[in-house]
């Protein structure tokens, strides 16, 4: 399973006998962590399903520190969650026809490229929408880079573009990377 770093930390260890603070300052730092987060550095982060923490060092240039002589490691929380996001499903020249002039129900494609910042940026809130409106509408993308004859097909000159397909005919289009109202407000139309 492939972990994600989220934010390294530094989280000191108290030892018996060692570490006695050498000033007041550091004294009520002490204090005020309790003995039981002392030799348990997971408690010291609530607890989030699919987040941990990390005992041991990413890389030696990450986690560890040269300080006063003393080597200090880091942990690292990492993020194991699965299954957390929605993807739309990607449509191709080839199923064009069954998925979006055929279908039932009203279509709303994205024309996109993996290059373009603002399709990047729409792309979770057409995944959203996809999950609000699974039951009524379908959503797909469509790589403009691997399909060009049907970007050209449907005069897409800039991306993103956003079309609601309805039986099989265009409907309407939005061009842009726009606010999530503005989609919500097409696609209530048709739906």
């Amino acid at each position: 399973m492939a972990a994600t770093v989220l934010e390294s930390i530094s989280v000191p260890l108290a030892r018996h006998g060692v570490g006695v603070p050498s000033t007041p300052r550091a004294a009520a730092a002490a204090e005020a962590v309790p003995s039981v987060l002392a030799y348990k550095t997971t408690t010291i982060t609530p607890a989030f399903k699919g987040l941990r923490v990390s005992g041991r060092p990413l890389t030696l240039s990450s986690s560890v520190r040269w300080s006063s002589g003393r080597v200090s490691r880091r942990g690292a929380i990492v993020c194991e969650a699965q299954n957390t996001a929605v993807d739309v499903p990607d449509v191709t020249k080839a199923t064009w026809q069954s998925l979006v002039t055929e279908s039932d129900r009203p279509v709303m494609v994205e024309f996109w490229a993996p290059w373009c910042g603002p399709c990047r940026m729409i792309l979770p809130v057409i995944a959203k929408l996809s999950k609000t409106y699974e039951d009524k509408l379908n959503c797909f993308k469509l790589n403009t880079d691997e399909s060009p004859e049907i970007a050209t097909q449907y005069g897409i000159r800039s991306i993103p573009t956003i079309i609601i397909f309805n039986k099989g005919e265009k409907k309407e289009t939005v061009i842009g990377a726009v606010p999530e109202s503005t989609l919500i407000s097409s696609i209530e139309k048709f739906v």
